[in-house]
C-alpha cells in the first residue's frame, strides 16, 4: 500500500500521446497512411518548454544590455542542435552497457526519443554551439553565456518534468511523506524491496533547486558584485554590495557552482544504473567538476576583468544601431578595495552603447571576448 501523502507517478500512458492525423491527412496527400499516428512525448514537451522558456528569458536579457532583439533565436538554431547532441553523446558514453557489446543493437544510440539525455554533455555541446554562433554574429561570448545561466535553470527545472513522467531517476527508499510511488515492474525498481515502497523524488527535488537557483542568481546579480577586501590582512575576492559585475563569464560561473552543487546531492541518492569511477558515479564527478570550472571562471575572470563590458558586443561588430538598453556598462578598473559597485566607475546606458561599442573597434579595446 502507498502512504496516503506519497506522490503519485502518473498513468504510463501519459508518457505518449498518438495523435491520429494519418486520418486527417490521408484524403489530401494519399501516400500517408490512415492509420498512421503521430507520437507526441511527455518528455519531449517537457523539455521544448524548457527551451522555449530559456530562450525567452534569455533574450529579454540581451536586450537588457544592448543586444538586437531575435538574436538569441539565431544563436539558439547552433546552441540547441548541440547541445541536444552533446548531451545524447555524454549519456551514451556514460552508459556503454546500455549500447554496446554482445546482444545490444548499436544502431540504439540514435534513439534519442527513447530518452537518455545528459545534461552535461548539453552544456559542452552547447557552449561549442554558443562560441561557433558568438563568432558568426559578433556577440560576446561571456555575454551571451551570462544572459543565459538563468535561463538554463528554469529550462532544467522543466526538462525533469519529463523524468516524473517517464517513472525514472528516483532515489533510495524513504518513509516521507512526500516519497514517489514507482511500480514493482518498473526496469530501475531495486531487486527485493517490497511492493509499495516509496522512493526519494529526486526529479522534484532538483527542480526546487533550480527555481530557487534562478532566483539566487537574478538577486545576486543585482544586488551584489564581486570585488577585493582586506580580510586579516590579505587582499581577497568577496561579495560587496554592489551590481552588475557578474559579467564576463561571473554568472555562468555561479551558474555552474549552483547546479554542480545540488546536482552532486542528487545523483548520489539515485538508485539507476550508472558507471563508477573511484567509487563515484560519473554524473557525481561531472557535477565536481562543474563546480570547480565555475569556481574557477569566477576567480579568473574576476582577476582579469574588475568592471563590465564596454558593450556586448566584440569590438567592430556592433550593428549600427543598437536596442536601447537600461543597463551600465564600463571596464574601468576598481579603485581600491571599496570600490566594486560599478555604478562608481565611467557608464555608458541606451543609445551610447551602441557609440561605444563602434569607437571600441578603433580603440585598443579593454574588454576581452
Amino acid at each position: 500500500m502507498f502512504a496516503p501523502l506519497s506522490i503519485p507517478s502518473p498513468p504510463l500512458e501519459w508518457q505518449v500521446l498518438n495523435v491520429p492525423i494519418g486520418e486527417w491527412l490521408h484524403g489530401i496527400i494519399p501516400a500517408i497512411p490512415a492509420e498512421y499516428a503521430l507520437s507526441i512525448r511527455a518528455y519531449a514537451v517537457a523539455i521544448l518548454i524548457g527551451i522555449i522558456a530559456a530562450v525567452g528569458l534569455t533574450g529579454h536579457r540581451l536586450t537588457q544590455r544592448g543586444v538586437e532583439k531575435g538574436l538569441v533565436l539565431d544563436i539558439s538554431l547552433f546552441t540547441v542542435p548541440l547541445g541536444i547532441i552533446g548531451a545524447r553523446v555524454f549519456h551514451v558514453l556514460t552508459h556503454p552497457a546500455d549500447y554496446f557489446g554482445e546482444g545490444r543493437e548499436l544502431i540504439r544510440v540514435l534513439f534519442i526519443w527513447e530518452g537518455g539525455i545528459a545534461i552535461f554533455g548539453a552544456l559542452i555541446g552547447g557552449a561549442i554551439g554558443i562560441y561557433i554562433a558568438c563568432r558568426i554574429t559578433g556577440l560576446r561570448f561571456w555575454t551571451f553565456a551570462d544572459a543565459l545561466a538563468p535561463g538554463l535553470l528554469l529550462a532544467q527545472a522543466f526538462g525533469r518534468l519529463g523524468n516524473y513522467f517517464n517513472h525514472e531517476l528516483f532515489g533510495w527508499p524513504t518513509d516521507l511523506p512526500w516519497g514517489l510511488e514507482i511500480e514493482n515492474t518498473n526496469l530501475a525498481f531495486p531487486a527485493g524491496l517490497a511492493e509499495g515502497t516509496l522512493f526519494h523524488p529526486t526529479f522534484l527535488y532538483e527542480i526546487v533547486w533550480n527555481l530557487i537557483g534562478v532566483a539566487v542568481l537574478l538577486y545576486v546579480e543585482r544586488k551584489w558584485s564581486v570585488g577585493r577586501r582586506v580580510i586579516a590582512g590579505l587582499n581577497v575576492l568577496a561579495l560587496i554590495p554592489g551590481r552588475l559585475t557578474w559579467q564576463w563569464g561571473r554568472l555562468i560561473g555561479l551558474y555552474l557552482v549552483w547546479y554542480g552543487a545540488g546536482r552532486i546531492v542528487w545523483e548520489t541518492i539515485r538508485v539507476d544504473p550508472s558507471e563508477i569511477i573511484f567509487g563515484l558515479r560519473t554524473n557525481v564527478w561531472a557535477a565536481v567538476i562543474a563546480v570547480a570550472i565555475g569556481l574557477a571562471i569566477i576567480v579568473i575572470q574576476s582577476r582579469r576583468h574588475y568592471g563590465t563590458p564596454p558593450s556586448p558586443y566584440l569590438p567592430g561588430r556592433a550593428p549600427a544601431a543598437v536596442v536601447d538598453s537600461e543597463e551600465t556598462y564600463s571596464d574601468s578598473p576598481e579603485l581600491g578595495n571599496d570600490a566594486a559597485d560599478s555604478s562608481e566607475a565611467p557608464a555608458l546606458s541606451g543609445a551610447a552603447v551602441s557609440k561605444s561599442a563602434t569607437s571600441g573597434a578603433a580603440s585598443s579595446g579593454t574588454g576581452k571576448s
